[in-house]
C-alpha cells in the first residue's frame, strides 16, 4: 500500500484485467467439481482460455464498430441507403397485400349483399361506358340528346354489339320511391331501354355520392376499358371520344377532361359553395387539379378503386372535386383534353371547319349548353362529326 502510486491508464487497465482472471479461478474453484490430479495438471487452463477467447471476440467487435465509424462517409452513406432501399421494398410490398386484402373483403361483402349481382364472369365486355347524368325534371333534355348525338333502339343496341359503346342515362329514385316520378320514368324506360338505374335519391346535393355510385354500378355490369360521365346538357360526337379515348388504350391508371383549379367559395350562399372550405388552406386558395364536371373519363383500374373503396371516399360539396380527390394521392396520370371543352358556336363550328372536330361543347357561363333543349339540334348541326362518325372507327 505504500509503494509508489499507479499513475498510468496502462496500469489501471492491467490492475482490472489481473482482477479479472484471479476472480474467475476463484470462482471456478468454487463451482466446478474436479479431481486432486485434474486440478493439478491443467490448473483450470480451459476456463482461462474461455474467457481470454471472450475478451478476444469483445476486442474484435470493438474493433469493427470503431472502423466502421471511422471509415470512409461513402461506406456509411452507402449502408444507410441499402436500408432504405430495404425499408421502401417492405412498405411496398404490404402496401400491395393491404389492397389485394380489402378488394377480397369487398368482394366477399358484396356477393353476400346481392345474389343478383353480375359475378367476374357474367361482365359484359365494353370498350367504353358513357353514363349521361339526368334528373326527373330533364326528359326534353333527354330527348334532344336522342335526337342527335345518341343513337336510339336497334342503333343503341347494335352501337353495343358492334364497337363496344354502352351509352345510358344514369338516374335514381324519387324520395318517394313508387310515386309519379318515378313511374313517369318506368314508362320511358320501357319505351327506350336506355336507362342505368342506381340505388340513390336523387338531389342536386348528392351529385357526389350519384357519381360514385354510377362508377360503382357500371363496374359492376360492364367490363370496359373507360368509363364517361357527361351531364345532359352536353353536346358529343361519339367517334371522336371513342378515338380520343383509344389513345391512351394501354394506361392503367388515367384520368381524362378539361383540368381545372378554380377558387375554393368559402362564403355562403353563392353557388358552388364549399362547406369545408377550411380544408383547402387560407382563404382565396384554389382547389387542387381536377377535371370539370359537365365531362371527363376514368380508367377501369380508377373505376375499380372506387367501388372498392366507396364507402370511405370523402364527399365535398363539388362532384368533380370529389373526384379530383379520390385520385389526388394516387400514382394516376391526368390528362389536360382541351377538346372536351370547347365552346358553342362558333367556337366548335369553326374547329370542326379546320378539321378539328371537338369531343364535346358545352358554355362555361352555363355549366352546359344555354338552353339546350331549344339549341342542341343547331350545335350538331353545325358542330358535329360526319355522318356515321362513330361507325367507322376502329377500337
Amino acid at each position: 500500500m505504500r509503494g509508489k502510486p499507479i499513475s498510468s491508464g496502462k496500469g489501471i487497465i492491467v490492475l482490472c484485467i489481473a482482477s479479472f482472471i484471479a476472480g474467475s479461478l476463484f470462482t471456478s474453484r468454487t463451482w466446478i467439481h474436479t479431481s486432486p490430479s485434474q486440478a493439478k495438471d491443467h490448473q483450470n487452463v480451459p476456463l482461462i482460455s474461455h474467457y481470454v477467447n471472450k475478451l478476444q471476440e469483445v476486442k474484435r467487435d470493438c474493433d469493427h464498430k470503431r472502423k466502421f465509424a471511422e471509415g470512409k462517409p461513402g461506406d456509411i452513406m452507402g449502408e444507410v441507403k441499402k436500408t432504405h432501399q430495404a425499408i421502401k421494398s417492405l412498405e411496398n410490398t404490404i402496401s400491395a397485400l393491404e389492397m389485394e386484402l380489402t378488394a377480397a373483403r369487398t368482394s366477399k361483402s358484396s356477393s353476400q349483399i346481392s345474389l343478383e349481382r353480375p359475378t367476374n364472369h357474367s361482365l359484359q365486355k365494353a370498350f367504353v361506358v358513357i353514363g349521361i347524368n339526368t334528373a326527373f325534371s330533364s326528359r326534353k333534355r333527354r330527348d334532344s340528346v336522342r335526337e342527335t348525338w345518341m343513337p336510339k333502339g336497334a342503333k343503341l343496341k347494335e352501337l353495343e354489339k358492334e364497337k363496344g359503346i354502352v351509352i345510358r342515362f344514369v338516374i335514381g329514385h324519387s324520395a318517394t320511391p313508387g310515386g309519379a316520378l318515378d313511374k313517369a320514368l318506368d314508362l320511358e324506360e320501357a319505351e327506350y331501354k336506355d336507362f342505368l338505374r342506381l340505388q340513390h335519391v336523387e338531389g342536386y346535393h348528392q351529385l357526389s355520392t350519384k357519381t360514385r355510385l354510377y362508377f360503382s354500378t357500371a363496374v359492376s355490369i360492364w367490363d370496359a376499358h373507360f368509363y364517361v360521365k357527361v351531364d345532359d346538357d352536353v353536346h358529343v360526337n361519339l367517334g371522336t371520344l371513342t378515338t380520343t379515348l383509344a389513345k391512351h388504350r394501354s394506361k392503367s391508371r388515367i384520368y381524362i377532361g378539361c383540368m381545372k383549379s378554380g377558387p375554393v367559395l368559402s362564403q355562403k350562399g353563392v353557388k358552388y359553395h364549399e362547406p369545408e372550405f377550411w380544408k383547402f388552406g387560407e382563404e382565396g386558395n384554389k382547389y387542387f387539379r381536377h377535371a370539370t364536371g359537365q365531362i371527363y373519363a376514368i380508367s377501369k383500374d380508377l373505376a375499380n378503386y372506387i367501388s372498392i373503396n366507396s364507402p370511405i371516399l370523402h364527399r365535398y360539396a363539388n362532384e368533380d372535386v370529389s373526384l379530383g380527390s379520390w385520385f389526388i394521392g394516387l400514382e394516376v396520370e391526368h390528362v389536360d383534353e382541351r377538346s372536351l371543352c370547347c365552346g358553342t358556336p362558333p367556337d366548335c363550328e369553326w374547329k370542326a371547319q379546320a378539321g378539328n372536330v371537338c369531343v364535346a361543347s358545352f358554355d362555361w357561363s352555363c355549366s352546359g349548353i344555354c338552353n339546350s333543349v331549344e339549341r342542341m339540334k343547331q350545335i350538331h348541326s353545325s358542330c358535329g362529326e360526319a355522318e356515321g362518325g362513330v361507325w367507322n372507327v376502329d377500337v
